[in-house]
């Protein structure tokens, strides 16, 4: 058999084509199917020009094309992380999008959906939006796509953003920890329903909120008296864990619920879903005909609280890692089927630096050293709030006045806890305080390790064409690319994963090529290791190729600024 009666114009062009005798592809119907494959991708346009469900020799092709036999390992869509925050412009320090797009492509990610906070200015505005994609100009490895912020006060520039390309929105209902992105009141979020009603997009929500009456330390807002002191030492994850109780998500699930009338057609979806209380209302809320779907993230299915040392800050996030029976519970509900309010697997990659996670010294990154000037280098700092602490530093706390209180009515205990840099020998104050250190995990590029090794020691029924669903197919159909991106079918994308789900080995620090090594995940034994990513017919990353793996040498990735239609 020649593709040449197929192609008339393959001769004309060269062709890369990979073959596997396993291989997820996308059937017309759009159903996924584990077959033996011929997968054949346009050099000139980057798109997949032919697909045969076997394996097709290289006689096949012509002599020109480049021709890879992968035997048994698993080619799949390149993944779709629906959820990244690459922080720049602003915060480079923390991430960037050369070396978050690189993290993602070391790990099959293709394509990147970048939160619009943490960098600044963040993507609340169609300005902040044009001073972003110049940012990323030039600097990324897999394509990236854009979300847009809704924040008190901005809501005239929300439909500016969708005719420029972002992919969706979102919102907190809960303070975010960063100035620059306030939390929205109900008024808000009812505005911003109302103002995208008619439009193709998808509302996001981090879904945490201070019930009326609570006595846990959580973010000030405006509806809800400032919480009571934490119970307990600060060092402690339970400490902490007790502080964000489910009742956060929940609340803030119903209020959002509560709106949803107000544009019945508007996708509205909850970012990192941890708590199993809420699937209850969210399964009913679809069943009375609500079009919201939620996310749950990597480390909510992998990591449980019962196994987190008093200290290790690396865990921190919010909502925050929950039990072991949480964890069961989730599981629970992503391999339900067609029923399952998760309808997508997400990474949340939420970097900064190591000293805003104010490790103990056996977990410490040791700082970076400016040998022109012979000093440690002092990172920028950050006044964080996200656990109703005030961490200020010494010389600004002069500057205010002495009788002002932090949110949880308790002048002391802030300035006990504020952080600054010190120098080496000293160390930082609340080393291992997980209220005062930046919530955040980094995972980018991770995903399908975890999800295929907790599914495989868990015995899950979660197969690799369910892993597919989750964090291809779904999350390209979450942000409107499902038309190009997250499937193996003639005209889309030709991005590729190569995965060899038979590979273990642990993830230490040179491992991650995100900017900061920090992660809970170091030191995590896997089963399942990415090979090669393609993006649109070109190799970027191969295992162990040089350039660290960075194959293609340069960054081909594009921003996707196209404006969504569905």
């Amino acid at each position: 058999m020649t593709v040449l009666a197929f192609l008339p114009d393959a001769a004309a062009e060269p062709l890369v084509v990979l073959v596997s005798n396993r291989a997820v592809l996308t059937q017309p119907d759009d159903s996924l199917l584990l077959t033996p494959a011929t997968i054949a991708i346009s050099s000139t346009t980057g798109k997949i020009v032919f697909v045969a469900p076997t394996v097709l020799s290289k006689e096949a092709f012509p002599a020109s094309s480049t021709y890879v036999d992968y035997g048994n390992k698993l080619i799949l869509p390149g993944l779709v992380d629906a959820h990244v925050h690459l922080n720049e412009p602003g915060r480079t320090e923390w991430e960037g999008f050369a070396t978050g797009t690189r993290a993602a492509a070391s790990g099959g990610v293709t394509t990147v959906i970048d939160m619009p906070l943490n960098a600044i200015p963040p993507t609340t505005t169609l300005e902040g939006f044009k001073v972003k994609l110049a940012a990323a100009q030039g600097q990324c490895w897999v394509d990236v796509g854009f979300y847009g912020g809704v924040i008190p006060g901005n809501a005239d520039q929300l439909l500016p953003l969708v005719e420029a390309g972002v992919r969706g929105f979102k919102g907190f209902l809960i303070e975010s920890g960063v100035d620059e992105f306030p939390a929205v009141s109900s008024s808000d979020i009812a505005l911003a329903m109302t103002t995208l009603k008619d439009t193709p997009t998808t509302l996001m929500f981090h879904a945490e909120m201070l019930p009326p009456i609570t006595d846990s330390v959580g973010d000030g807002v405006t509806r809800s008296e400032p919480p009571l002191a934490p119970k307990g030492e600060l060092t402690s994850y339970s400490t902490f864990l007790e502080s964000r109780p489910p009742a956060f998500e929940t609340y803030a699930i119903e209020e959002i619920l509560s709106m949803a009338g107000l544009a019945p057609q508007l996708h509205l979806h909850i970012v990192h879903l941890s708590a199993t209380e809420a699937i209850p209302i969210l399964r009913n809320a679809r069943a009375r005909g609500v079009n919201i779907t939620a996310e749950t993230c990597f480390h909510y299915l992998g990591l449980a609280s019962d196994n987190i040392e008093d200290g290790d800050t690396r865990h921190k996030c919010c909502p925050p890692i929950r039990e072991q029976s949480n964890q069961d519970k989730l599981w629970a509900e992503l391999t339900a089927g067609d029923d399952s309010c998760i309808r997508t697997v997400v990474s949340d990659h939420s970097p900064c630096t190591p000293e805003l996670k104010l490790l103990p010294d056996h977990l410490s990154v040791q700082p970076e050293f400016d040998e022109q000037n012979g000093a440690l280098l002092r990172r920028p700092s950050l006044r964080f709030t996200d656990s109703g602490i005030d961490v200020t530093l010494p010389e600004d706390l002069e500057e205010q006045n002495t009788n002002k209180t932090d949110c949880c009515g308790n002048h002391e205990h802030a300035a006990e806890l504020s952080y600054v840099q010190q120098d080496a020998a000293a160390g930082p104050q609340g080393q291992g305080d997980f209220f005062a250190a930046w919530g955040g995990i980094s995972s980018v590029g991770l995903g399908l390790p975890i999800l295929h090794t907790t599914a495989t020691t868990r015995g899950a029924p979660l197969s690799i064409v369910d892993v597919v669903r989750l964090c291809c197919q779904a999350t390209a159909k979450q942000v409107g690319l499902s038309h190009r991106k997250g499937g193996l079918k003639v005209g889309m994308d030709g991005d590729v994963c190569v995965f060899d789900d038979e590979e273990e080995w642990v993830l230490r620090a040179g491992d991650m090529k995100w900017k900061n090594k920090c992660s809970p995940w170091e030191g995590h034994q896997f089963k399942g290791r990415v090979r090669e990513t393609w993006l649109r017919g070109t190799k970027v990353y191969q295992l162990g190729g040089g350039n660290g793996g960075f194959v293609s040498g340069v960054p081909v990735g594009e921003a996707i600024t196209e404006r969504r239609v569905v």
